[in-house]
């Protein structure tokens, strides 16, 4: 619309070029900020290179920054890196998760919870909002639902995992488990398929 009006402007009137030249100069930068700002939601750069704990740190505080929800991230100290397939999953599940207590939960807090033990990795997300209801909640768990969710569903899966989801008038629990494969257990598997 902003070059149909430069365009026509060039015709018509000139003195106002400049002016709309100048405003689509400024939709453009800005256009150019949500798309690296998007890109950076998607994949960010930090996951790679710090790891799952810094780069959903670096999410959260942008989050609560944008949207005034509370966050409890809780990450051990000593949590460690996990192999980056896994760290993109985790990263992606929290961000959906949040995603949709910000859209839809009416809850003002949020909590994480990722625990590593033993050979398993455990995220929790919840809030203290609306809940679903049972019906909402039964075409959840029977997986008839939005690209959202089935999405989860489907990265959980790919590692194996399980995705539970509870919800009541007092809240909504969102449990992922992740069981981590020893590079033996990878290597067998390899050695399978070929």
């Amino acid at each position: 619309m902003q070059l149909a009006r430069i365009s026509e402007d060039a015709k018509t009137d000139p003195a106002r070029l400049a002016t709309h030249i100048r405003d689509a100069e400024e939709l453009l930068k800005h256009v150019n900020q949500e798309i690296r700002t998007t890109s950076y939601l998607l994949h960010p750069p930090l996951l790679d290179e710090a790891g799952i704990s810094s780069a959903l740190s670096w999410y959260v505080q942008g989050l609560a920054e944008r949207s005034g929800l509370e966050i409890d991230l809780q990450v051990p100290q000593d949590f460690g890196r996990l192999p980056s397939e896994m760290e993109l999953v985790i990263f992606r599940l929290v961000q959906e998760c949040l995603t949709n207590i910000h859209r839809h939960s009416d809850s003002k807090t949020a909590l994480i919870r990722l625990e590593h033990k033993e050979d398993t990795v455990h995220v929790k997300v919840e809030d203290q909002g609306s809940g679903m209801s049972p019906e909402r909640l039964a075409e959840i768990q029977s997986g008839g639902t939005g690209v959202g969710i089935s999405g989860m569903r489907e990265r959980v899966r790919h590692f194996s995992g399980d995705l539970v989801i509870e919800s009541n008038g007092s809240g909504t629990k969102v449990y992922a488990t992740l069981p981590l494969k020893t590079s033996t257990q990878t290597s067998d598997t390899q050695q399978e398929v070929a």
